[in-house]
C-alpha cells in the first residue's frame, strides 16, 4: 500500500497528531487528503480538504462516507481522554471515553469499509496506546477504552481480510499535544509518531510499536501480573 496517489481520510485532523498525519500524507504523494474535524473551519492546513465529522455520531460517519467515497486509506486518530477513573469517576465521563475513543472508531469503520472495498481494499490506521495493555494507575476509563479498541481493531482486521483491506494498529505511549498538556510525563514528538504510522501502512504492517515504551513492555504481555503491576506486590 503506497500512499502516493492515494486518498487519505484523517479523523481529528485539525490539530496535534492528526495534522501531522494529514501533512506528512500530502507529503508522500497522497492525491487527496479530507482533514476531518468536527468543526472544518478550524481546520488550517494548505492542501487538504475539510471535512465536516463527528465520530460520535453514526449518521455523521455515514454522511462523511457519502461525501468521501473515493478514499483509500482512513487513519482513526480522533480521540478523548478525561482522566476519569472506573470505580469513583463520572459515568458520563467513561461513557464518553468508550463512545469516542471505541465506538466513534468503529462507526468510521463500518461506514467507510464498502468504500475502500470499492476502491481496491485499502488501508486502515488505528491509533492505539500502550495503555491498550497496562492501566496507569489513573484514569482508567481511557486504558479501558484503549483496551477495547485494540480488540477491535483484531477483529475488524479479520473481518475486512476478505475484501483486501489491511488493518494496522499504531501503539503509542505518551506524545506532545494538547491531551497531555500539563501532565509530567516522556512524551514522544508527534510527527515521529505520525511518520512511523504512515511507514506502517505502506509496509503493510499489522502492528507498528512507535516508541521505545511501547517496544519495552509488548514483551512483558506474557508476564504474570505482578510483574506488569509491581505497586500491588
Amino acid at each position: 500500500m503506497k500512499l502516493n496517489g492515494s486518498v487519505v481520510l484523517v479523523t481529528g485532523a485539525n490539530r496535534g497528531m492528526g495534522r501531522h498525519f494529514a501533512a506528512q500524507a500530502l507529503e508522500r504523494g497522497a492525491a487527496k487528503v479530507y482533514a476531518a474535524a468536527r468543526n472544518p473551519e478550524s481546520v488550517d492546513l494548505p492542501g487538504v480538504e475539510p471535512l465536516r465529522l463527528d465520530i460520535t455520531d453514526p449518521a455523521s460517519a455515514a454522511a462523511a462516507a457519502a461525501a468521501a467515497s473515493d478514499v483509500t486509506v482512513l487513519i482513526n486518530n480522533a480521540g478523548v481522554a478525561t482522566f476519569a477513573n472506573l470505580v469513583t469517576g463520572d459515568p458520563a465521563l467513561i461513557r464518553q471515553e468508550f463512545e469516542t475513543n471505541f465506538f466513534g472508531t468503529l462507526n468510521m469503520v463500518r461506514a467507510f469499509a464498502p468504500a475502500l472495498g470499492a476502491n481496491g481494499g485499502g488501508a486502515i490506521l488505528n491509533i492505539l496506546s500502550v495503555l491498550s495493555w497496562r492501566s496507569p494507575g489513573l484514569g482508567h476509563a481511557y486504558a479501558a477504552a484503549k483496551a477495547a479498541s485494540w480488540s477491535l481493531t483484531n477483529g475488524v482486521r479479520l473481518e475486512l481480510a476478505a475484501q483486501g483491506t489491511r488493518v494496522t494498529g499504531l501503539h503509542v505511549g505518551g506524545v506532545d499535544t494538547d491531551m497531555l498538556a500539563g501532565i509530567e510525563a516522556l512524551k514522544a514528538d508527534p510527527a515521529d509518531i505520525a511518520r512511523a504510522g504512515l511507514d506502517g501502512i505502506e509496509s503493510g504492517a499489522l502492528e507498528v510499536l512507535a516508541d521505545k515504551v511501547t517496544a519495552d513492555f509488548k514483551p512483558l504481555l506474557s508476564a504474570d501480573p505482578s510483574v506488569i503491576y509491581p505497586e500491588l506486590v
